[in-house]
């Protein structure tokens, strides 16, 4: 199961990349971007509780796709450009295994454990 979850991501991230070729935008600019969807970790430094809501936010694709249909409709390139890289960033984080997080703990995720208490 967990290499159809994998490709299915891998599959997301492909249209991501797809989307983003579409656009008239800086591939630069994308990649410089690509990771800053993490410092939503930065909620972990107060509680697990509030890291794992931030995270999960900025993780969770109904969220990108949200922007990227304003970004769109409303002809905001940035809110465009925004909506495709976090769709693609959480697809991304997702073929490597890490889901949205649970609140107990960063390694708790929907996919499962990670770390290396998961080997």
């Amino acid at each position: 199961m967990k290499t159809l979850l994998r490709l299915e991501e891998l599959l997301m991230f492909a249209l991501a990349l797809f989307l983003f070729s579409q656009l008239d935008a800086s591939w630069g600019l994308f990649a410089l971007l690509f990771f800053a969807p993490d410092l939503s970790m930065l909620g972990y430094l107060i509680n697990p509780r509030l890291g794992a809501w931030t995270y999960n936010l900025i993780h969770h694709k109904g969220l990108s796709v949200t922007l990227y249909i304003l970004g769109s409709l409303l002809t905001i390139p940035w809110l465009t450009f925004t909506g495709i890289l976090f769709f693609a960033h959480s697809s991304f984080d997702r073929i490597l295994g890490y889901g949205l997080k649970q609140e107990d703990s960063f390694q708790n995720t929907h996919l499962g454990r990670i770390g290396n208490s998961n080997r």
